[in-house]
């Protein structure tokens, strides 16, 4: 099933109280258990999309998956990839934790916020 997925910046060095400023919504190919079923990403491709908001920025693009395994692939034509920590074993639960090694080269954790 697809689902509406939000991630928020968790708390760090560069957020010690965490950001709902800073984040993604994502539409996401989900198992019942939360894992992303890559069946369903090959039915839904385009429909898989999500939108990075990082205070008054904003990019989009579309789930994808390669050798390095799922990534969120950028529209802007920029070629440039940010790759879901462990997303073969990774469960999206509200509440959990995923890292997202973003395209300035630095691996941030978001926290789940919600999935509807």
């Amino acid at each position: 099933m697809l689902r509406k997925v939000r991630l928020e910046v968790a708390r760090g060095h560069e957020f010690p109280e965490g950001s709902a400023a800073h984040g993604y919504e994502l539409t996401l190919p989900l198992a019942t258990d939360g894992a992303l079923d890559r069946e369903l990403w090959h039915k839904h491709r385009k429909e898989t999309r999500f939108r990075r908001f990082w205070g008054d920025e904003e990019a989009r693009g579309h789930l994808a998956h390669g050798h390095q395994g799922w990534a969120l692939a950028f529209d802007d034509g920029s070629g440039g990839a940010e790759i879901i920590f462990k997303a073969e074993t990774h469960r999206f639960v509200a509440g959990d934790y995923v890292s997202i090694k973003e395209r300035d080269g630095v691996t941030r954790t978001f926290r789940i916020a919600s999935i509807a």
